[in-house]
């Protein structure tokens, strides 16, 4: 007696056609040997980002047709990517990010204590390659230990008339040290770093990729405490100078109200997303340029920050009419009158 039903969707985003040899009414014939024919489409910038899910897939082609009389058609396809560009450097991008949650630790209907858990992050936007710095404050009143993680879980949507399926995959983790009862932990920046994965599709009408940093706290016999931060994975890094000043300044205000200092001297540069995402993984991966997704444990000791660099020079010495290296007296030409 079950009762199953099948939903679809499509959205065409481009769809282009060129005639490489025109019909003039007669008879055309190519003398034996190899002819080429070059053609070009122009893409249009609001294209989405090629992605194979496991209910959809976002798939660009060119497609060849020969015609010939008196013989079947002859067709070539060739698949090819499109990666629609995502800048990360706009101020909704560059803000931080926080949250502070709460929650009684019960047994048998018994209250054992609070446990509270605060996280931010420096920005919402990142990109491939990147490293988001995890802070944290974990505050243990109850008589059990908890164990603090965090990780970085990408959910795939999909909409088809009217209905939702949704798809979700930890693409990175980190595990953090069990707190005692009574106790106190700080994450100042804990690292977790983003593997090549594919940037977030949020303009599409049937199929939405997003992704988020979970924080949460596992408490024995009570449901786990969990907070969750947007993540917007881009394709544009951040640029280390320029207009970024402003965000200079909030994030070393951020570091300060963490405790954390003053900038380095010299910061770490984030890569550029070719550099994250090669061809020999695009290849390898067929018509997706993204591998699958895995879940990946990574527990890197130490602080380790996503730094914005700014360069300071010297100003231009202002123009004065005044020579400021006079001659000499005894060079100095005397007035006759």
């Amino acid at each position: 007696n079950a009762v199953s039903s099948d939903y679809a969707a499509a959205e065409t985003y481009l769809r282009r056609r060129q005639l490489l040899l025109r019909d003039t009414g007669e008879t055309t014939t190519l003398p034996p040997g190899r002819h080429e024919f070059p053609f070009s489409f122009q893409l249009p910038p609001t294209l989405v980002t090629s992605f194979e899910g496991k209910h959809g897939s976002v798939r660009y082609c060119v497609k060849a047709t020969l015609h010939r009389p008196w013989v079947p058609a002859r067709r070539a396809r060739k698949v090819f990517t499109v990666i629609e560009p995502v800048d990360i450097n706009t101020p909704a991008l560059l803000a931080p990010q926080a949250g502070a949650l709460e929650k009684v630790a019960r047994s048998w209907y018994s209250s054992r204590g609070l446990v509270s858990l605060s996280a931010k992050i420096d920005r919402k936007g990142y990109t491939p390659g990147e490293v988001i710095p995890v802070f944290a404050e974990i505050d243990n009143g109850s008589t059990r230990p908890v164990l603090p993680r965090a990780a970085v879980v990408q959910t795939q949507t999909f909409m088809a008339r009217g209905a939702h399926k949704q798809k979700r995959a930890v693409v990175a983790s980190l595990v953090g040290e069990p707190v005692g009862p009574g106790r106190r932990a700080l994450w100042q920046g804990r690292a977790l770093r983003i593997p090549p994965v594919g940037p977030s599709i949020l303009h599409c009408r049937v199929l939405h990729v997003d992704y988020s940093l979970k924080v949460c706290v596992d408490i024995p016999g009570t449901s786990k405490l969990l907070l969750e931060l947007p993540l917007v994975i881009g394709t544009i890094p951040l640029h280390p100078f320029g207009s970024r000043s402003s965000s200079v300044g909030s994030h070393a205000s951020f570091l300060l109200d963490w405790g954390l200092g003053a900038l380095p001297e010299r910061p770490e540069a984030p890569p550029e997303y070719s550099e994250v995402v090669s061809d020999g993984e695009v290849a390898a991966a067929g018509q997706s340029p993204f591998p699958p997704l895995q879940d990946t444990n990574l527990s890197l000791e130490g602080p380790f920050f996503a730094y914005i660099q700014e360069f300071r020079y010297r100003p231009p010495p202002l123009y004065s009419e005044e020579d400021p290296n006079p001659p000499s007296e005894a060079m100095r030409p005397r007035c006759m009158t």
